[in-house]
């Protein structure tokens, strides 16, 4: 994250990977203030099976500086910000060529999201998400059937 103030945000990432027994570590670091830090973190799990979720907010340089100095995949997940109308999401979805930096606004889906990719490799994580999508499935069909017999 850029600043400790994106914890709480974090935390709902971090609960999410949680049951999905995904290992997660969270660190704080700004690409702009201490860029240097966030070299030495990128480099301290590159050797790792990693997905790094950035969450930055206003100018987020975070998520394209660690793309663009890591072959892993990079997550941007910016928090929402009433300033300026939200406008500040134009710096994480404007990359410049050649950083690939995906971005899901949810905290939720950024987690899923992460678990996917990793489920290229570690095949326990196929049956998890298959559950997690049933889960889903069956709210929604709950949720139709209070609906179709309300009133």
């Amino acid at each position: 994250m850029g600043s400790k103030s994106d914890l709480e945000f974090c935390k709902k990432i971090y609960s999410v990977l949680k049951k999905f027994d995904v290992e997660c570590v969270m660190r704080v670091a700004s690409a702009h203030k201490v860029p240097l830090k966030v070299l030495e973190i990128i480099k301290e799990y590159e050797d790792e099976d990693v997905v790094f979720i950035t969450v930055a907010g206003r100018s987020n340089a975070l998520s394209g500086f660690t793309d663009a100095n890591t072959t892993k995949p990079v997550i941007a997940c910016p928090p929402y910000s009433d300033k300026f109308a939200g406008a500040d999401i134009f710096s994480t979805l404007r990359m410049p060529s050649g950083v690939a930096v995906l971005t899901v606004l949810e905290p939720e889906e950024a987690a899923i999201s992460a678990i996917k990719i990793l489920s290229l490799k570690y095949k326990n994580l196929v049956e998890k998400i298959k559950n997690y999508q049933q889960e889903k499935r069956i709210e929604i069909e709950k949720a139709d059937e209070e609906v179709r017999n309300y009133g």
